[in-house]
């Protein structure tokens, strides 16, 4: 694939809009097919580009392109998606890079995830793995390689690094490695030359460095004294400059599986020139940004809230990481810039690309004189653009999705209904090109999660059902997160009665407000949303014609236990009565709707037998159902094929469950 290389001074003026107006032959390979970029990275020096892009299967390649000779992108290295799967790649320096690699291991009926990090030159050349090598004398098998937390700007090729320690279980030498736990390494990544800079604690659980090599922050699990396990408290310690000892800054706590924060201070990120760090903390019960000084005097300054969204995420540019906003979704994504300059530009980028209003600073160089700019909208898939500081000059590189090019996609309408209880359920609506609006085939497409939340922008599955013709809602039921913990409740699996019944009204709004053919309904999830397009058919056997439920859960008694799940699981789910009635597979003879699920065979997150088991108890009912599996696909269904026959799967299924010639 070439890039695109076609300049725009802002200063001329806009980008022109692409002209629209073509209709893929196969729509379902166009929309199915993944995004043309996984991860994209510019080099400190501005001068290369790399970019992982997905091949055939599950596979993924890595590219880098000379800029400033404007050559053609060259391949560095494959991953088949089998046996390793390429992740993330960042520079390390001008002419050397560093990526996640993963994969999926077996150890009997248990599915885990294995990581590790690869290092290797531009070219392809001097790889090598970092970390504590792998033995066999090892106590037990390392899952997690590791992150980078600091690229040590000024310093080529050297990083910092998490890294999990694991002990030989050898005794009789003293050529064993003792230490356990998670610790921090400086390692030269093309020698592999290794100094511990925190040696291994048991409890630790993150730590955090300045940006310039110098480790600020610890984050410790606190032990259980009536289970001696950990538990789910972590404190909050930090060093002052020059120091080596570590003093009380706050605690967290954390619920299971969603990682999702309860309460208390949670830091991100240390600014090394304020010598403070920017943590979130409850205001009013949503997330709020706080910036604390590390001096020992404590003192707190409120840098950010919002009266009803949560603040979740800092914005940072370059090899430093350096903090220049914070962000947060309203109706749609929106950032506040600490930068005044960096402000400015982002302004002037919207004048310059006025239908691509959802700008991202992804990348920079080191001297922050090349930005690399992510634009797209609710229909557009996004574009990759190059800035020159100097000359003012954008530079569109890369399409994210080419094969849509040109192809009318929908516009996205935030929307809000009322659930039952008279509150106002915020949601986006999607309607077909050129359609109405009125007595349409309808779908409400719950999101997944249940902690997570859908957001303005494109969606390349409810994009796909609004070219066939389906007007889409997607609701941010009660139990989605972004809005407090008032929104969030117990959870969408103990509180999934308000959740369920929220979706549920959201067919029932389409219906009220002309926009559905209530004859037309249908419900489409993924994960969670396949949870809830199942349990709302247990909830109102009625209102929805058709489900379609990829990787779904559908018992929570397994969902507590699968895969090795611990006793802080348990908690989140939780025990009670709503276990069995919150469970599709326990209430599947209340279903009348033909159900369609789709589930990949090494998915770790929700183990496809909770699939099979929904599709036993259906058929016991008497009931019309079809389980179509993936062979060796996780979670995602990462494979451009298995995506373009599920979508012309479920359009046909549809089109026969609801009528429509």
């Amino acid at each position: 694939m070439k890039l695109r290389l076609l300049a725009a001074a802002l200063v001329l003026g806009t980008l022109a809009t692409p002209v629209s107006g073509q209709t893929p032959a196969d729509p379902a390979a166009a929309f199915g097919v993944r995004e043309s970029v996984r991860s994209i990275a510019l080099s400190p020096d501005g001068r290369t580009l790399a970019y992982v892009q997905p091949i055939a299967g599950q596979g993924a390649a890595l590219y880098t392109v000379d800029l400033a000779a404007g050559s053609d992108p060259r391949v560095v290295v494959r991953a088949d998606g089998v046996e390793q799967r390429l992740g993330q790649c960042e520079f390390v320096g001008p002419r050397r890079l560093v990526c996640q690699t993963y994969g999926v291991s077996r150890v009997e009926t248990q599915l885990f995830n294995v990581s590790r990090l690869v290092a290797l030159d531009v070219d392809g050349t001097n790889m090598r793995v970092l970390g504590e090598r792998d033995s066999g004398d090892q106590l037990y098998q390392r899952l997690w390689g590791g992150e980078v937390i600091d690229y040590l700007p000024g310093s080529e090729n050297l990083v910092l690094m998490l890294q999990q320690f694991v002990p030989d279980d050898r005794t009789g030498t003293r050529m064993v490695r003792r230490g356990e736990g998670l610790g921090v390494v400086r390692i030269d990544t093309g020698s592999l030359r290794t100094t511990t800079v925190e040696a291994p604690r048991e409890e630790a659980a993150d730590y955090i460095s300045d940006g310039r090599g110098t480790i600020r922050i610890m984050m410790s699990r606190v032990v259980s004294d009536a289970t001696g396990e950990a538990s789910n408290r972590v404190d909050v310690r930090y060093r002052r400059v020059g120091s080596n000892d570590w003093d009380a800054l706050g605690s967290y706590e954390i619920e299971p599986r969603t990682r999702r924060r309860r309460a208390g201070f949670y830091p991100l990120a240390v600014d090394p020139q304020l010598n403070a760090v920017y943590a979130l903390e409850k205001l009013d019960g949503r997330d709020s940004l706080y910036r604390i000084a590390l001096d020992g005097s404590m003192r707190r300054e409120l840098v950010l809230s919002h009266p009803s969204a949560e603040i979740d995420g800092l914005v940072r540019i370059g090899r430093s990481n350096r903090v220049i906003g914070a962000t947060f979704a309203t109706e749609r994504r929106l950032v506040s810039y600490f930068d005044p300059a960096l402000r400015q530009l982002v302004e002037q980028l919207h004048r310059a690309l006025p239908s691509l209003p959802m700008i991202n600073v992804v990348d920079a160089s080191q001297d922050e004189s090349k930005l690399l700019i992510r634009a797209s909208s609710d229909a557009d898939p996004g574009r990759y653009f190059l800035y020159d500081r100097a000359t003012r000059q954008l530079n569109e590189l890369m399409l994210v999705r080419p094969e849509l090019e040109g192809v009318p996609l929908a516009t996205v309408r935030a929307v809000n209904y009322r659930a039952g209880d008279g509150t106002m359920i915020p949601g986006y609506l999607t309607l077909p090109p050129g359609s109405s609006g009125r007595g349409l085939p309808a779908i409400v497409m719950p999101h997944g999660g249940p902690g997570s939340r859908d957001e303005w922008g494109f969606d390349w599955l409810a994009q796909f059902f609004a070219h066939r013709g389906f007007a889409v809602l997607q609701p941010n039921f009660r139990g989605s997160a972004g809005y407090g913990d008032a929104w969030f409740q117990q959870n969408g699996f103990r509180s999934w009665r308000t959740a369920i019944g929220d979706v549920a009204d959201a067919g029932r709004w389409l219906a009220s407000e002309g926009i559905a053919d209530p004859a037309k309904l249908a419900i489409i999830g993924w994960s969670y949303g396949g949870y809830a397009a199942l349990q709302a058919n247990v909830l109102d056997p009625a209102l929805f014609r058709a489900a379609i439920a990829i990787a779904p859960v559908t018992d929570l008694e397994i969902t507590r236990s699968e895969n090795g799940a611990s006793l802080a699981l348990f908690d989140f789910v939780g025990a009670g009565p709503h276990v069995r009635e919150g469970s599709p597979s326990e209430n599947a003879a209340a279903i009348r709707a033909p159900v369609l699920m789709f589930h990949g065979t090494l998915d770790r997150n929700v183990g496809v037998r909770q699939a099979r088991l929904m599709r036993d108890r259906l058929r016991d009912a008497g009931r019309q159902v079809e389980l179509v599996e993936f062979d060796g696909l996780d979670h995602q269904l990462e494979d451009s094929a298995a995506r373009t026959r599920m979508l012309r799967r479920s359009d046909a299924f549809l089109r026969s469950a609801l009528g429509i010639h």
